[in-house]
């Protein structure tokens, strides 16, 4: 089976992480997205607590979506990876990132060895076809799908800076998961 597995903060998550994950099942890149919410993250201060960004996940869970709940404390993506990849040898691990993840990638954990894996990327606005053929190149990989997934204009930090106007809010985040917020009073 081919997983794609998409990790990041989700704090909270939004139309534009559910849109990529429906848009990468469509590609038929993969046969299910294993969607991996990390404890801590390495640039950024999260705000909701594990639990809750689990729940919030848990709420687009189907056969094709799986959220983890176990190995959300990785020390980095290869640590993830190599850990599903140790679990389940006969599977095949994608790599879903935004174009715009590969402005850094050097500074990733170990990234030299992530690089093994196949990688699904995102284009992004700023970082298209050229810009990411190049740094594919630079890295001297060739395992790689793109995807042009028109880019829907949001991030969690809106989300949670006008979390109190939800007129701002209604095209960015499922009212599922802004009753969710609300009714935990986590904003």
């Amino acid at each position: 089976m081919k997983i794609g597995i998409y990790s990041g903060s989700f704090a909270p998550v939004h139309k534009g992480h559910i849109k990529i994950v429906r848009e990468v099942l469509k590609s038929k890149s993969v046969d299910k997205v294993l969607i991996v919410p990390t404890k801590e993250y390495w640039d950024k201060k999260i705000n909701y607590s594990l639990k809750d960004r689990i729940n919030m996940l848990k709420l687009y869970e189907t056969k094709h979506i799986e959220i983890d709940t176990k190995l959300n404390n990785t020390n980095g993506t290869y640590e993830l990876l190599s850990k599903y990849q140790s679990k389940h040898p006969n599977d095949e691990f994608y790599l879903i990132l935004g174009a715009d993840n590969l402005t850094q990638f050097e500074k990733w954990i170990n990234y030299r060895k992530l690089l093994e894996y196949p990688f699904i990327i995102i284009k992004r606005d700023k970082q298209g076809c050229s810009y990411i053929k190049k740094r594919m190149k630079e890295l001297n990989k060739t395992n790689y799908i793109i995807l042009d997934i028109p880019n829907i204009e949001i991030s969690s930090t809106f989300i949670r800076e006008n979390i109190n106007n939800p007129k701002l809010l209604r095209n960015k985040i499922d009212p599922r998961v802004y009753n969710y917020i609300k009714n935990k009073a986590i904003s």
